[in-house]
């Protein structure tokens, strides 16, 4: 029995060998494929779209206010008590504006990226099958502290060769 079990936890490190280990920066890969590119840039877009709204709104909001300030002196009870009534409802439809616009920039981040990550995580998993690797992991955006290029090996290359051949 004690035989059986040296035999087990010296089998059970060289196991552990026999497994492939791999990498890739997927930043820099979805920073080679033009349709990502396209797709940043048609999003970029659509948030500086987004972004003059929200600034135009601002500043009517901003001009009303000043406009208010000044003739404040000179209105009635009632009048001010509108005018503020207004101000406030100016304010509380750019914070909605901003949660929609940016629930609709997700939504659209969402539809168009969607498809280009499906193909990369695609290509990602045919290279993983193809060479037999048990486990990739992402090296850029901090994630790992430290990769053991000796054990572990760069796939990007390969993913980005997969994905060629994909279109």
């Amino acid at each position: 029995m004690k035989k059986l079990i040296l035999m087990l936890m010296l089998c059970a490190p060289m196991s552990m060998f026999a497994q492939k280990f791999g990498h890739l920066d997927s930043q820099a890969l979805l920073q080679s494929l033009p349709e990502a590119i396209a797709v940043q840039a048609q999003l970029e877009a659509k948030g500086k779209e987004f972004e003059k709204q929200l600034t135009d709104m601002q500043s009517e909001l901003q001009r009303k206010a000043e406009e208010y300030d000044k003739t404040k002196s000179t209105m009635n009870a009632t009048k001010q008590a509108e005018t503020e009534k207004m101000l406030q409802d100016m304010y509380a439809k750019i914070q909605q504006t901003a949660q929609d616009n940016q629930k609709a920039f997700t939504e659209e981040q969402q539809k168009k990226l969607g498809p280009v990550l499906n193909k990369v995580r695609g290509a990602i998993e045919a290279v993983a099958k193809a060479g037999g690797y048990v486990y990739i992991m992402e090296k850029a955006a901090g994630q790992p502290l430290y990769i053991n290029e000796a054990i572990s090996k760069d796939i990007t290359a390969e993913v980005k060769t997969q994905l060629a051949k994909m279109k």
